[in-house]
Order: C-alpha cells, then sequence, then structure tokens
C-alpha cells in the first residue's frame, strides 16, 4: 500500500511525512519541486528508507504525476504542495495561480483519470485529500462565531484566493465527476521545520540574532493557531474515517493576537537562551501593516471531534515550548536555510516598513 504525497518536503508536509512513517510501514512516495521552502534536510532521517521514495517535479507536470499515479498505484492522493505565504502572494501573485489552481486542477484531473481505471475495492478504496486553509473564509469581527465547514467563502489575499479556488475545484471534481475527495482546512501550523519568514520562526530566529523582531500594524491581528503534529494526527483520522466529499475544519482551539504570541516567544528565549544585552521583547519594532491584513481567523473543530474524535493534543503553551526549544537545538538547519534568496526576501519585504 502506498501513498502519494505532494509537496512532502515542506513544512508541514515533511512533518506528515516523518509522522506517517514514524507509524506505518506503508509507503510514501513524495514529491516536491524543491522551491524556497521546500527542504530534503527536514527529510534526512529517512535517507536510506525503502519506505520513502522522493520524486523532484512539479505538480503542474500532468506526464509526470500520470506515470507517478500508474507506477505506484497509490491508495490516496494527499496534496500539500502550495505556495502558502501573504506576502509573497502580494508581491508576486503569479507564482500562486500556477501552483495552487493549475496545479490543483492537473492533479485532479490525473487522479480523476487514474481512479476512473481502477476496478472494485481498489476503486472504491482511492482518496484525494485536499488539504488548504482557514484563510479562504476571510476575516472575522472580535465578536463573530468561529468558522465552520459552511461559512461563506471570503478569501482577502492574492494566496487566499487561489486556495479558494484549489477548494472549489476539488468540490466540483466531486460533485460533477464522483471523484472521492476528502478536504481539510487548518489554522496557522507551528512546530519544527517552519521556514523561518513566517511570524513565530521569524521571531525565534532574529532574537537569537539580535534583529528586530517586526510586528505588522498594532499587532492586535488574531489567528487560531495549531501545533503541526496536531494537523498531521487530524490528517491521519480524516484520511482514515472521513466522509467522501466533507470538508472538515482542524483547529488548535487557541486563539491568540499576533503581539502575544511574540511576548511568549520572547519570554521563552529569556528563560531557555538568555540575553546578556537584555530580555528579548526589547527587540520588538512595529511595522506598517500589509495590504488587506485579515484581522482574526478562529476555527470551529467541532466537527472533526464530533464525527473522527480527533482533539489536539497540544495547547498553546505546551506547543510552543517545544517549538523554541526544536530551533534552539538546530542552529544548523536554520543556518542552511538562510540562503541568499531568503536574505532577499526579508529586504524586500521588510526594507520598506
Amino acid at each position: 500500500m502506498t501513498l502519494l504525497v505532494t509537496g512532502g518536503a515542506g513544512f508541514i508536509g515533511s512533518n506528515f511525512v516523518l509522522d506517517w512513517l514514524g507509524q506505518s510501514d506503508e509507503r510514501v512516495v513524495n514529491l516536491d519541486a524543491l522551491t524556497y521552502a521546500g527542504n530534503l534536510q527536514n527529510l534526512a532521517s529517512l535517507q536510506g528508507d525503502a519506505r520513502h521514495v522522493f520524486v523532484h517535479g512539479d505538480i503542474t507536470d500532468r506526464a509526470l504525476i500520470d506515470r507517478l499515479l500508474a507506477e505506484h498505484r497509490p491508495r490516496a492522493l494527499v496534496h500539500f504542495a502550495a505556495e502558502s505565504h501573504v506576502d509573497r502572494s502580494i508581491h508576486g501573485p503569479g507564482a500562486f495561480m500556477k501552483t495552487n489552481v493549475e496545479g490543483t486542477f492537473t492533479l485532479l484531473e490525473a487522479a480523476r483519470a487514474h481512479w476512473n481505471a481502477l476496478q472494485g475495492d481498489e476503486q472504491s478504496a482511492f482518496r484525494f485529500h485536499h488539504v488548504s486553509t482557514d484563510e479562504v473564509y476571510g476575516s472575522l469581527a472580535p465578536d463573530a462565531p468561529a468558522f465552520t465547514e459552511t461559512h461563506p467563502y471570503e478569501p482577502n489575499s492574492p494566496y487566499s484566493a487561489s486556495k479558494a479556488a484549489s477548494d472549489h475545484l476539488v468540490r466540483a471534481w466531486h460533485h460533477t465527476y464522483g471523484l472521492p475527495v476528502l478536504t481539510t482546512n487548518c489554522s496557522n501550523n507551528y512546530g519544527p521545520y517552519h521556514f523561518p519568514e513566517k511570524l513565530i520562526p521569524l521571531m525565534i530566529v532574529n532574537a537569537l540574532a539580535g534583529k528586530p523582531l517586526p510586528v505588522y500594524g498594532d499587532g492586535r491581528q488574531i489567528r487560531d493557531w495549531l501545533y503541526v503534529g496536531d494537523h498531521c494526527s487530524a490528517i491521519r483520522a480524516v484520511l482514515a474515517g472521513g466522509r467522501v466529499g466533507e470538508v472538515y475544519n482542524i483547529g488548535g482551539w487557541n486563539e491568540q493576537a499576533n503581539i502575544d504570541i511574540v511576548n511568549i516567544v520572547c519570554g521563552l528565549l529569556d528563560e531557555l537562551r538568555p540575553d546578556p544585552a537584555g530580555p528579548y521583547a526589547r527587540l520588538i519594532t512595529y511595522v506598517k501593516d500589509r495590504p488587506g491584513h485579515d484581522r482574526r481567523y478562529a476555527i470551529d473543530a467541532r466537527k472533526i471531534e464530533r464525527e473522527l474524535g480527533w482533539r489536539p493534543a497540544e495547547t498553546f503553551a505546551t506547543g510552543i515550548r517545544k517549538t523554541v526549544q526544536w530551533y534552539l537545538a538546530h542552529a544548523d538547519w536554520v543556518a542552511n536555510v538562510q540562503s541568499g534568496s531568503y536574505r532577499d526576501w526579508l529586504s524586500q519585504n521588510y526594507a520598506a516598513r
């Protein structure tokens, strides 16, 4: 038995591959284009493991997808591959349309052809699992109920619009063609192997280097934070028991304002790696807010708990401590991902703010 995983060298994808092979002998074929956020070092522990087959390629390459499906005959395709950084989507939306929309379309068409050629139990067991985001739902007022699976789509950035489009494609391929799909919409993930342009790893890395900790606007934007290991366990639950054609929201029940996150990270670093120059919070620097910045996201994850019995194992307090400890213990990983292109991106995004 085999899974085909797209984007399995990225942050969430690599955590999923490591989690899956840590609990199962089922083989994983891992397709990743190795763009700036894809990092084979995340998967170094699997070197020489016959259960992990890495393929360097793009999800828009239909011939490659067809070949992988025919050769490995996976029982499920788990689709993580995506451009996912809002700021990058503002600066260059084209890559987001290509990967998130065209790439998902290519995968759906290849999966549909593959599924139609299967027979009997093999056909009935096949699943296309699409991993998406809560950002497709737009922004919530401070006192508004959390996002449920039936909340209207109101994407506000090129990134969230591209993910909303991909969600709609997945839904349409199920309703029009009968393709057995599952969709999960998750809240903000954090944890090991997170590329250091996102809030939490950026704060950790900059603080340790004595650099400013850039906080957008007033820092009161609220997100629901989900430890990546909990996200992996939720995907396992949905893949195992989710109802075909259904959407499941995955959240951590951990709403936090960005500035509070930064102060928590600073406090943990003060405890675990104190700076002789003083508390890390001295480095907090407020910068101009980004265009169209959503004010609040919150996930109502009762459906996945009710139907599949899943709840996050980590509180924010336990998950953020594990995350900070991981970054402190993996300075070599951080140094290796900080390539010239990464530094160029930070300069481009924050210099004018």
